[in-house]
């Protein structure tokens, strides 16, 4: 059975990965400020952030993925980390 909260690590790396300029493996994890950073980033540069906010998030997409599910559950959904 799997932990509640790790259903959400597969979505939140793939998209992290793929989509990380936007900040959408943010919005998947309910962090909505953090979301809406990465986003308005983007946005607000007319794309030139864009290389960088994804980067952030090609990396947080990695770190998810890589961490056990326990590890996941504990960091990102108990203690709400929302950065790396």
């Amino acid at each position: 059975m799997a932990t509640s909260g790790a259903e959400k690590k597969l979505p939140a790396g793939i998209c992290g990965i793929l989509l990380g300029s936007l900040g959408v493996h943010k919005f998947i994890l309910g962090y909505t400020k953090e979301g809406l950073i990465m986003l308005a980033l983007t946005l607000l540069t007319c794309g030139f952030a864009a290389p960088v906010v994804g980067i952030i998030g090609l990396v947080e997409g990695i770190i998810y993925l890589t961490k056990s599910d326990e590890e996941f559950v504990q960091t990102y959904i108990e203690n709400q980390k929302g950065w790396f």
